[in-house]
């Protein structure tokens, strides 16, 4: 375990985005993974899936992603065992991680990481009073969809997965101060900003 002094970059994250086919609850149609070691980011693993129910108009406008697409891939328990290791023994990062986390919950019966950075909240505190906290606003903010490799694009798994990435890296290596320790990613968030427009992800 690591100790309060360790810095951040001491740790292993499975940085997490999932998008859903809108019903209630979700069923799962795509997950990335982009795994941070030693502070590097490296590349996105990303996995479509073919989920018992179809997806709803809604959200098929919101993240592109059509039933014609998802047809031929695996169902979830095909890729389960894969999506089990690539999590395994690291700290589970995602931009309103409760939303991931329910998703995949659901998903992966059993599947309970012990420790959890979520973005949103980590945004919130370091960085209080901001007009908006979507992932989205952040990354303009920051700058952290420059050289976004072709053909990834917003509210799709791979593209937010590896924003958030981004912004973990961002958040945690601050120009002003020393690096973020482990246990600093961890402290409660403070009060949400009365300013704050975030809002549930739309599955």
């Amino acid at each position: 375990m690591e100790s309060t002094t360790d810095p951040w970059t001491a740790c292993e994250y499975a940085v997490v985005d999932v998008e859903g086919n809108g019903q209630r609850p979700p069923d799962l149609v795509e997950v990335s993974i982009v795994a941070i070691t030693g502070g590097l980011i490296g590349p996105p693993r990303s996995w479509l899936v073919r989920p018992p129910r179809p997806i709803t108009p809604m959200v098929r406008q919101f993240h592109k992603i059509t039933d014609e697409q998802i047809a031929t891939a695996p169902p979830v328990a095909a890729i389960e065992a894969e999506l089990r290791q690539a999590l395994s023994n690291k700290v589970f990062v995602a931009h309103n991680a409760g939303v991931d986390l329910a998703v995949l919950g659901r998903e992966l019966p059993g599947f309970q990481p012990t420790r959890v950075v979520d973005t949103l909240k980590l945004a919130r505190r370091l960085h209080p009073n901001r007009h908006s906290y979507r992932l989205e606003a952040l990354a303009d903010a920051f700058g952290l969809a420059k050289a976004i490799p072709p053909g990834l694009v917003p509210h799709r798994a791979t593209y937010d997965a590896l924003v958030c990435a981004r912004l973990l890296s961002h958040l945690a290596t601050p120009t002003d101060r020393q690096p973020l320790t482990f246990t600093e990613l961890l402290e409660p968030a403070t009060t949400k900003s009365s300013t704050d427009d975030t809002t549930a992800t739309l599955f």
